[in-house]
């Protein structure tokens, strides 16, 4: 029986987070293994009167991209791929493969290699968006794979990710609506201040925040959402942070990080496990090492790590910080190819302080 969720999903994502119009040319990117999920979404498009191209990728070309490539190979930027980035007006990235794992015993080296010759396509995508001219979402298929990431049943991760999404709701995009008003006050509060101060157990860590834009991340751009950020300024990362998450990105997962910060660079990083990967991501370019977004979790109905960023970072009562590229709508103007969000479960033992004064005490805000 087909799950009448996919649809609402596909809705939501179409009339809401992409606001497609008539004659948008729409991508729609995604694992085969959410077909369901792309087929309901270009149906939308069609709706909305939009030009959908499904765009499904097949299990393992990724891996296999990285074992038999020439370095030339992993450079190679495609004269479409340019074109797509100039001239789309929206796209919907959808993850959920049947390997998470795969990239885990990939040379870090040939990762760093293909991110840093795609950084002018990821910067032009970053420039659009935050101009408007280019609609960006990327949202979760509830797979297997992801399933077994987050230790849950199939059942039980489909009803989390449906829920994280509220898409259990009569009309979750009146309830996003809501959410977006409820965190536009947040944001303003958080505009107001110049500093912020992160102090917990083997973590105190000092930026500041005059001059930068705090952004409501209401369900436009990711999907399920829940977070507001902003970009501090590049230099002022001060002290030190340690993650009891394991940081996730580019399917390799790194264990236990701990990083130093002095004048906004990460000057020492160390890890129990995939510290190789760590160093190699970090030496990506000259900006990998700074900060280029700080962020709090808003979400509060995702309650557990699953591995999965796009809801680890949304946690409500946690904060992330992401080291490499800034996102050029909070005012940020760090630049490299990566962008690897760390969480800091800030939800016992940890306070944050904003201009001096608690603002959170153990993930809950204060006043």
């Amino acid at each position: 029986m087909a799950d009448t969720r996919v649809q609402k999903l596909a809705q939501v994502l179409v009339n809401y987070s992409l606001g497609v119009e008539k004659g948008m040319w729409v991508r729609i990117d995604g694992a085969i293994e959410a077909a369901p999920l792309l087929t309901a979404t270009c149906v939308e498009v069609l709706k909305a009167g939009g030009f959908p191209m499904v765009r499904p990728s097949l299990p393992g070309l990724g891996y296999l991209a990285m074992k038999h490539a020439s370095d030339e190979q992993l450079r190679f930027i495609s004269p479409t791929a340019r074109l797509e980035t100039e001239k789309l007006d929206a796209i919907l990235t959808v993850w959920g493969g049947s390997n998470t794992k795969e990239m885990t015993n990939v040379d870090p080296k040939r990762l760093v290699i293909q991110r840093t010759a795609g950084r002018p396509i990821f910067d032009k995508m970053l420039a659009r968006i935050a101009a408007g001219s280019l609609h960006w979402c990327g949202t979760q298929f509830p797979t297997p794979s992801a399933a077994q990431d987050a230790e849950m049943a199939q059942t039980e991760y489909e009803d989390f990710v449906y829920g994280a999404g509220l898409i259990d709701k009569k009309d979750p995009i009146a309830e996003w609506k809501k959410v977006s008003v409820r965190q536009a006050k947040m944001a303003a509060f958080l505009g107001k201040l110049k500093t912020i101060r992160i102090v917990g157990l083997d973590t105190d860590l000092s930026f500041s925040v005059a001059g930068r834009t705090w952004v409501n991340c209401d369900g436009r751009e990711n999907f399920p959402d829940g977070e507001i950020f902003t970009g501090p300024v590049e230099n002022s990362a001060q002290g030190h942070i340690r993650y009891t998450f394991p940081a996730v990105y580019g399917g390799k997962e790194v264990e236990n990080v701990s990083l130093v910060f002095k004048r906004g660079k990460a000057v020492e990083a160390r890890a129990d496990k995939g510290e190789e990967y760590l160093q190699a991501t970090l030496d990506s370019d000259a900006g990998a090492r700074f900060v280029g977004e700080l962020a709090f979790g808003t979400n509060y109905g995702i309650r557990q790590f699953t591995r999965n960023t796009l809801f680890d970072e949304k946690i409500g009562g946690t904060m992330h910080i992401a080291l490499g590229a800034s996102l050029p709508e909070s005012g940020g103007k760090n630049k490299s190819a990566v962008h690897w969000d760390m969480v800091c479960d800030t939800r016992k033992g940890f306070v944050v302080y904003g201009d001096g004064k608690p603002i959170l005490k153990d993930g809950k805000w204060l006043g």
